[in-house]
């Protein structure tokens, strides 16, 4: 299954180019470049790497594609593998996800042996990754630490929250862990019992370079989206509230769209629409029935569009991004929501919920509001607040933008991953635990 990985990825996205950091100079200022490239003088030629289960869809993916040619550019010899697995592997995959945040769903011994194990097993059989630091990602390939074949440091990057998780998968998942040489979490409140090996903390980033990243006027927004707005017959001068997500139960597309429609039939002078948009990944099998359950509460409803794999995605989500006048993201669970640091780098304040990373991004009355994610009366508020006052717009799209340049920038990951990897390293002891 390995073999083919590079082939994969040169399918995916090219041959792996190496970014020189200069070109972040404009966005980060040309001290923070010099300091990252002086923290990478002592890796040079070093080997770094991710894997992860699956080359396309989803944030942990989207931050991968920036971060190893930036480490390559910065003479860090930087690989991606993925692993491989049947469509039920990533079905017990997903349900591990969920329980892990707190569902309640069912699994079996069968699912643990022969599904989960096996495939970490089988996809190392004939092959062995040598590499002086490697960080894997999620539960997928979490077990490979003890089936597969590693030489070198490695950690384990959970991007979830895992402070309710099923005590039995956690229980399962646990030796796994502590098998690695230390664990990365995204928050520290995310972090259960058990684990006995050091813990740290680096937050998910945007690549502003990026399409979808990409600082655009209202006018380039428009005109990016010429095509999807006459297809779907939207007004883009009508107020736009937006979310942008995986179609996940855990996403609560359900609130937004209970939220929306009692604001439009209490508010209908302002005549707003909602456009929710979501991409299906290859690990998510359970993308498109929340899509159909979705459909079925919208109800026709003329003023709600949802849209799924829309055309030209990257360009058109970061145009909608601008043009949106709110955007909402009110997950139950959230391990730290890229597409609220999306939505905020491109001015637009934030209705987010009072869970999980959003919490380190929305500050209330500054880049935009926190809610319970279920207080469908605060969620109208604070819509009414901002599609009613363009100048607060303003101010809490400001902030929004200058608060993820100091903190959410891809730049930033890949410094905090460089002083992590000189640590394990034992190049230079820095404080650096949660």
């Amino acid at each position: 299954m390995y073999n083919h990985l590079s082939e994969q990825y040169r399918k995916e996205y090219g041959t792996l180019q190496e970014v020189d950091l200069n070109v972040y100079k404009n966005i980060i200022g040309s001290r923070k470049v010099e300091e990252i490239k002086k923290l990478a003088e002592l890796l040079y030629e070093k080997k770094w790497t991710h894997v992860n289960s699956t080359f396309a869809g989803g944030g942990v993916a989207e931050m991968l594609k920036s971060v190893v040619p930036i480490a390559r550019g910065l003479g860090i010899d930087c690989t991606w593998y993925c692993i491989e697995g049947s469509e039920d592997f990533y079905s017990v995959t997903k349900r591990f996800h969920n329980i892990i945040q707190g569902l309640d769903q069912k699994f079996t011994l069968e699912d643990l042996l022969d599904l989960y194990i096996n495939t970490n097993r089988k996809n190392f059989e004939d092959n062995r990754i040598i590499s002086d630091f490697t960080v894997v990602h999620d539960p997928q390939p979490c077990a490979s630490v003890v089936h597969g074949h590693y030489e070198g440091k490695m950690v384990w990057r959970c991007h979830i929250d895992t402070s309710n998780a099923n005590e039995l998968i956690w229980n399962f998942l646990l030796p796994y862990i502590n098998n690695y040489d230390g664990v990365i979490f995204s928050h520290k409140d995310f972090v259960r019992g058990g684990i006995k090996k050091p813990v740290y903390q680096i937050t998910p980033a945007i690549d502003p370079l990026q399409p979808k990243n990409k600082l655009r006027t209202r006018k380039q927004a428009l005109n990016t989206l010429s095509d999807l707005l006459n297809k779907h017959n939207i007004d883009p001068e009508r107020p736009i509230v937006l979310a942008v997500s995986r179609y996940d139960v855990h996403k609560n597309q359900k609130t937004i769209i209970e939220a929306f429609k009692q604001f439009k039939k209490e508010n209908g002078k302002l005549n707003p629409i909602l456009i929710m948009v979501g991409n299906l990944a290859s690990d998510d099998p359970e993308g498109l029935e929340m899509y159909q359950k979705m459909l079925k509460q919208i109800d026709g409803d003329k003023d709600i569009y949802p849209l799924l794999n829309i055309e030209n995605n990257d360009e058109s989500i970061g145009s909608l991004m601008k043009l949106a006048d709110v955007f909402v993201h009110i997950s139950t669970k959230e391990g730290f929501g890229l597409v609220v640091t999306e939505a905020m780098w491109q001015g637009t304040p934030v209705i987010g919920s009072n869970v999980g990373g959003i919490r380190l991004q929305v500050i209330n009355d500054k880049t935009g509001y926190l809610v319970n994610p279920y207080r469908v009366g605060r969620i109208k508020t604070f819509l009414h607040y901002i599609l009613s006052n363009k100048d607060e717009k303003e101010r809490l799209g400001y902030h929004a933008v200058e608060h993820v340049r100091e903190n959410f920038l891809i730049t930033r990951l890949v410094r905090r991953y460089l002083i992590l990897m000189r640590f394990m390293l034992g190049i230079d002891f820095p404080y650096f635990r949660i």
